[in-house]
């Protein structure tokens, strides 16, 4: 009995004593969890914070200016929802330019780019089908392809050579199938679809004379076929979830087209930039050029990054669709296979980012926190940069 009273008496005092001790404070592990080898803190970033107040919970480096890699889509995903709405689409078209008489069109038919990315043999055949239901059945000149909408630069600025077709085909806002062709990826995208139209037309039953080529469609056309995308949401949980570059250009071109009347990367790296000083995102160190975090002359801080998370979760037109594109720990997208574990696995809504230079990862820990990492290096190693991120989102959703 005297034996039991020591033993219960030694737990008392034992039990808080050792479970404080173990437990540092939050900030202490944090710290610790970004320190792995080959990533240097001088060139590393990272912000923790409490999504209700906006309370500062942990940061290094906050103001540090990096290279953002695909995070470079957040602010590009946050501008788009708040220009356009989730709900927007994009049209393709098809105008005629000569006249009808009964099932023949003496002219040419034009097929007018709208800068959708998702734009398919499919789409083709479709607006080839309604050619048909309007009437005709022959087409005495050929099919011209306009992608005025655009520019006509296929890159941006600040890309690596060999980023060109590797990491995104030709930009353009006439492009069918991503502008595959065959085994091929066509340099000539515009050229590509009109052509493929051609064909389409053919196999739903309407000659067409003339051969396939680019230009502008005439003011005074008549409009025969419409072809409308998928929702703007649907398209950005794609580029977001896949990080697809290709995607998230022509949304960059499309935001300069359609708010400032010019489809260029510049024009709409120009409204992402307006869009984040409206929202009070501190732009201090921060450079957008294009939308993907290719370009080698993007830049992004911490306190940036988390600024914009903050601001589409408090936005109530911009959160469904913006946290919805983010890939979730554990199940999809670029993080299907990391944080597989509870208790991250299916918590954390996150963007990565990887290049040779960079990686990134920023979203959000269930409805608690905000929180990023941006790392650095000349070149960066990859499977440490992510060791550290995910042990830093591994601390946060412990809590």
């Amino acid at each position: 009995m005297r034996r039991l009273t020591v033993l219960l008496a030694l737990a008392v005092l034992v039990t808080p004593v050792s479970a404080g001790a173990q437990q540092a404070p939050l900030q202490a592990r944090l710290a610790k969890a970004l320190r792995v080898p080959h990533v240097a803190p001088a060139r590393s970033a990272a912000v923790a914070m409490d999504l209700a107040t906006g309370t500062v919970l942990f940061d290094q480096n906050p103001a540090l200016s990096l290279a953002p890699a695909s995070n470079e889509k957040l602010p590009l995903t946050y501008a788009a929802l708040s220009n356009l709405g989730g709900a927007y689409r994009m049209e393709t078209d098809v105008a005629g330019e000569g006249s009808q008489d009964g099932v023949l069109f003496d002219g040419t038919l034009v097929l007018v780019g709208g800068g959708d990315p998702t734009l398919s043999t499919a789409g083709l055949r479709s607006l080839a089908a309604q050619v048909r239901a309007s009437g005709i059945r022959h087409v005495t000149g050929g099919v011209v392809g306009d992608e005025s909408l655009f520019d006509a630069r296929r890159t941006v600025a600040g890309w690596k050579p060999s980023f060109y077709i590797q990491e995104s085909p030709p930009l353009s806002a006439l492009v069918v199938n991503r502008g595959r062709v065959g085994r091929y990826v066509s340099r000539t995208p515009a050229l590509a679809a009109a052509t493929a139209f051609r064909a389409a037309l053919r196999a739903a039953g309407v000659a067409v004379d003339g051969a396939a080529a680019v230009g502008r469609v005439d003011d005074f056309s008549v409009p025969l076929a419409q072809l409308e995308s998928p929702p703007l949401a649907a398209i950005i949980r794609f580029m977001d979830r896949e990080s697809d570059n290709f995607t998230s250009e022509l949304l960059l071109k499309q935001l300069g087209a359609v708010v400032l009347g010019r489809g260029t990367s510049a024009a709409g790296a120009s409204v992402v930039t307006q869009t984040l000083t409206e929202a009070g995102v501190p732009l201090s160190g921060v450079r957008v050029v294009d939308g993907s975090g290719l370009s080698r002359l993007d830049r992004l801080t911490a306190n940036a990054v988390a600024a914009i998370l903050r601001a589409a979760w408090n936005d109530p037109a911009v959160r469904p669709a913006f946290t919805a594109a983010l890939p979730v720990a554990g199940v999809n997208g670029t993080l299907e296979d990391r944080l597989r574990r509870p208790p991250a696995r299916g918590r954390v809504l996150a963007k990565t980012g990887t290049t040779s230079e960079a990686s990134a990862l920023s979203g959000y820990v269930s409805t608690r926190f905000v929180f990023t990492v941006l790392q650095n290096g000349h070149p960066l190693q990859y499977w440490w940069a992510r060791r550290a991120q995910d042990r830093f989102v591994e601390v946060l959703a412990g809590e």
